[in-house]
């Protein structure tokens, strides 16, 4: 049998990618609007305006769709964060300084935002999608800050090997940032950056000096 002419099946993976995407952008909106236990995948679906078995033949079911929500949305930025790292030979001070910009432009800025957020409120409802955000995001970003602070350590950018250590550290700034907007921000706007400015003074100042007797 003859296939279809390639203009034909560009068209058709076109108006299928259409559709995916359509279902991804209204699980977004519906996850962060209802959260993932009240999230219902027939709002999604009326909502993306596809019929209703659709959804099955990108999805398994609302955990799948959530998970492929979440790679597509937080997936590319934190692929994006990585590949500056590691193409740029620039100080430490510098190199989290670029990586604290990306993150507040294209997540605490964007709706992008509520994702974390979500699995924060609902992680020991549903554990398994606390390790899913864990093993795809948490664990990468920690590497890839530990990287950095090993190899600043050893050039001597920083004084101590804590964040080495204890990567977490580095990335705190962020997660006190979607904590505070999220609940806060009606009451005391917070300077979000001031405070990743101020924490990288911190992080990159010279080690004390002991007196001398």
């Amino acid at each position: 049998m003859v296939g279809a002419p390639p203009h034909r099946r560009n068209k058709r993976e076109a108006a299928s990618e259409a559709r995916r995407q359509a279902i991804l952008d209204a699980a977004l909106d519906a996850f962060v609007s209802q959260g993932f236990a009240a999230a219902r995948l027939d709002d999604i679906v009326a909502a993306a305006g596809v019929a209703k078995g659709t959804i099955y033949l990108f999805f398994r079911d609302k955990q799948d769709l959530f998970e492929q929500v979440v790679r597509g949305a937080i997936g590319p930025v934190f692929a994006e964060m990585a590949a500056l790292a590691e193409k740029t030979d620039a100080p430490f001070d510098v190199m989290l300084a670029a990586l604290f910009e990306k993150f507040q432009r294209d997540i605490l800025a964007t709706p992008k935002r509520e994702i974390p957020r979500l699995i924060l409120a609902e992680g020991r409802r549903f554990p398994e999608l606390a390790a899913f955000y864990h093993r795809e995001v948490i664990t990468p970003g920690l590497d890839l800050l530990r990287r950095l602070a090993r190899r600043a350590h050893q050039r001597g950018e920083l004084a101590s090997d804590a964040l080495v250590r204890q990567p977490l550290l580095a990335f705190a700034p962020m997660l006190v940032s979607l904590l505070w907007t999220s609940t806060f921000d009606p009451i005391e706007k917070l300077d979000v950056p001031g405070l990743l400015a101020t924490h990288r003074e911190i992080l990159s100042a010279p080690q004390a000096r002991k007196p001398t007797s």
